[in-house]
């Protein structure tokens, strides 16, 4: 890819001080770019994602990339990868973290995305190289999210969606959480609707 890689351990220079929050942050960081050390917002939502969905995602990394915020998000298809997309045509930086090892190709097809992203920012994981995407890999994937980014955004998310356990693990850490409202009844609305139920921030721009 052409882009620096490298581990960093948790007393190590560079170590994202975020990651500290965590009770068990991780023990190694595989770092492929560089990560951004300013403000950071984690937009999430569904693999699933609408044309609408995906396309405000977009335009909201976008513009959060144009003031200087960081995109954090977690590589999957669907508004994680709208979001990175934006970030980069945005002209900023975005964060992938991955449930995966770095030498793993997943989603498939995902390649150049990962490398716009460390030329912009980074692809990070917690996981060895050859570690494949595995079930239990994406709950620890999505702590890093939260733990990475100053606020949560969840766009669009089902009643049982991954989206929502990064939303949990950002309260617990203290993170704001906001979210998108969706047309009543749609079942990727389920999941935002929930959280602004529960007290997040409506987010419609």
């Amino acid at each position: 890819m052409g882009v620096h890689q490298t581990t960093l351990l948790p007393l190590q220079h560079g170590y994202p001080r975020r990651l500290r929050d965590l009770t068990d942050p991780p023990e190694a960081l595989h770092v492929l770019g560089a990560i951004p050390d300013g403000p950071s917002v984690a937009l999430v939502g569904s693999r699933e994602a609408d044309r609408q969905g995906t396309a405000f995602a977009s335009e909201l990394a976008a513009d959060l990339a144009g003031h200087g915020v960081t995109v954090v998000s977690g590589g999957a298809r669907g508004i994680d990868q709208a979001a990175h997309w934006g970030a980069i045509e945005g002209g900023g930086a975005t964060v992938v973290v991955l449930g995966c090892g770095l030498a793993v190709d997943y989603p498939k097809g995902s390649a150049e995305l990962r490398e716009a992203a460390a030329a912009s920012g980074a692809v990070v994981t917690e996981l060895e190289a050859d570690v494949p995407p595995r079930p239990g890999n994406f709950p620890r994937r999505n702590r890093i999210v939260a733990a990475l980014s100053d606020a949560i955004v969840v766009v669009q998310a089902a009643a049982r969606s991954g989206a929502l356990s990064t939303a949990r693990l950002g309260r617990e850490l203290g993170r704001p959480l906001l979210a998108v409202p969706g047309l009543p009844g749609a079942p990727l609305s389920a999941g935002t609707h929930g959280l602004l139920r529960e007290g997040a921030i409506l987010a419609e721009s």
